[in-house]
């Protein structure tokens, strides 16, 4: 079965964008092969939120080479061709999704549809890259939720003083 995985960065403090969902904070660092993280990935999840700020800024879904699902109650299918809009039973299409044949998922942003996931018991791995700045606030790596066990996989330290961390995801939650 396919893996979900949230992959995602995150401040220091915790926050994976600032207080009005800026995310230019976010350090590129030359030695990280994004071409290498992208070719596990043939599917894409991500939050209505996510999905407009890419929008906002001219980007299409299609330079990430994948197919896109954005979860969103409020779009319209007809106006957002370049994508799949799922706006209710996320948690059954993400099921049908790992179910198929294909690569892995990459659950794209969205700190709100990773937690509905994730207390769905469909995240297998989170990957968080620690930026080295601390915003002070703004949009939380988890909102609150039921506390799920991690296991350490691996960690890479980069020369930008980014730290990537991978767990995998225990299947049964903790209250």
């Amino acid at each position: 079965m396919r893996q979900l995985v949230y992959s995602v960065a995150t401040s220091l403090d915790g926050f994976i964008a600032g207080p009005k969902g800026e995310y230019d904070w976010i350090v590129q660092d030359p030695t990280i092969d994004f071409g290498e993280i992208f070719r596990q990935f043939d599917t894409a999840v991500m939050g209505r939120y996510t999905y407009e700020a890419m929008l906002r800024e001219g980007r299409s879904p299609k330079e990430l080479g994948m197919k896109v699902f954005v979860a969103s109650t409020t779009l319209d299918q007809a106006q957002h061709g370049d994508v799949t809009i799922v706006g209710s039973g996320l948690a059954a299409a993400v099921m049908e999704l790992k179910r198929a044949p294909g690569k892995d998922i990459w659950l794209f942003g969205g700190g709100t549809t990773f937690r509905s996931l994730l207390d769905a018991g469909l995240v297998d791995r989170v990957e968080v890259s620690i930026i080295p700045v601390i915003l002070g606030g703004g949009v939380p790596l988890v909102p609150q939720g039921r506390r799920w066990p991690l296991q350490f996989k691996d960690s890479r330290t980069f020369p930008s003083g980014i730290v990537s961390l991978t767990y995998v995801v225990a299947r049964e939650p903790q209250l």
